[in-house]
């Protein structure tokens, strides 16, 4: 038996290794997880306790439109509760935008090197995907707008861009709207929106208000801490969250994820401690690799790509047995730079200090 032919070839997405099962591998204690953009602090401490509260409703399904959630967030962000839709991740919204709107001979418009599920998508649904290579590490929004043609459908903006973390700034995302045509979806995704410290950084939300067809995506997976709950929500016009409704899967997230996402939400002093110790880390981090001469783009998520001159699986390799994993860049379409998420004080002087040794092994630093 085969599968549809739009499935076949496509890639498998590889999550890295279990801590644990790293742990017993290399026999050491002590290993940090630097590798997949988590939140290192955790999550809020009203979380658990708030989970404890459903704990006699285990055998009932969860409300299907996260009614409590919905409203609170809505008042959070100050829209129409009307204007969000919740996913399994936000990568489910990205799967429902691509059912609801994307089928053979329509096109879908990215950066060359960004999110992959983008294009795993557009591709499942036989549409194609119209890639357009980065810019200093960032959206190039000009080439983008004169690949958009009749056939476009969406075009994808990820904002701040993973891997590069590099994001798009305010007059440039209106610019772009301005001069796009009608009939074109946008989908911001904005899973790092929270840990963005430039005055520059669009907000989007303020857009929907007179663009229709935004659709703004966010997590609740980083800086709140709960990857664990697959907690993502989207921000679109009544209209488009209806159409996305009619795709979305039955009770798609569940009542522990809801009542997680609805206590996290609650404490936004944990988001901004957060966000302070990311800055701290960033600033931490890139001082020292100046000092070292190895090149880095701006990062405004909670992760850095960086530059080592040399292949990243040796890199990737050589940090693993000494504790420390990161992503390999070659994984990435970076094959000489490794990706690093902002941890604690401690982890990222550990990844520090790891790195240093790594490259005086290596030749690369004296």
């Amino acid at each position: 038996m085969k599968p549809k032919s739009t499935v076949q070839g496509l890639p498998v997405y590889q999550p890295g290794k279990p801590l644990e099962e790293v742990k017993r591998e290399l026999g050491l204690e002590h290993v940090i997880k630097l590798a997949s953009n988590e939140n290192p602090f955790g999550c809020s401490d009203r979380v658990w306790p708030a989970l404890s509260e459903v704990r006699d409703s285990f055998h009932l399904y969860p409300e299907g439109l996260a009614p409590e959630l919905r409203e609170k967030l809505a008042e959070h962000l100050e829209v129409d509760p009307l204007r969000l839709i919740f996913g399994n991740g936000s990568d489910e919204i990205v799967q429902m935008i691509g059912r609801a709107y994307l089928e053979p001979g329509a096109e879908s418009v990215m950066a060359e090197i960004t999110f992959p599920r983008y294009e795993t998508h557009t591709r499942i649904e036989g549409a194609t995907a119209v890639k357009i290579p980065l810019k200093d590490g960032t959206h190039d929004l000009e080439a983008m707008l004169a690949a958009v043609n009749e056939k476009t459908r969406v075009v994808w903006i990820c904002n701040p861009n993973n891997p590069t973390g590099t994001i798009v700034g305010r007059d440039e995302l209106t610019a772009f709207l301005d001069q796009l045509p009608e009939h074109v979806l946008v989908v911001i995704d904005e899973a790092y929106h929270e840990y963005v410290t430039d005055p520059s950084y669009p907000d989007t939300v303020s857009l929907l208000d007179y663009d229709p067809r935004i659709v703004i995506l966010r997590t609740f997976s980083k800086i709140y801490g709960l990857a664990a709950f697959r907690v993502g929500y989207g921000i679109a016009h009544p209209d488009v969250i209806r159409e996305l409704n009619r795709v979305r899967e039955p009770f798609n997230v569940n009542r522990l994820a809801q009542k997680a996402a609805l206590a996290a939400l609650e404490d936004q002093s944990f988001v901004w401690y957060c966000r302070n110790q990311n800055r701290r880390g960033i600033d931490l981090i890139t001082k020292k690799l100046d000092e070292w001469g190895l090149p880095y783009y701006p990062a405004h998520g909670n992760f850095i790509l960086l530059e080592t001159g040399i292949h990243s699986s040796e890199v990737f390799e050589d940090l693993l047995h000494q504790g420390v994993i990161v992503r390999a860049g070659h994984l990435l379409g970076h094959p000489n730079h490794i990706r690093v998420t902002v941890g604690t004080e401690e982890q990222n002087v550990r990844f520090l200090e790891a790195l240093e040794s790594c490259l005086k092994r290596k030749k690369r630093l004296s």
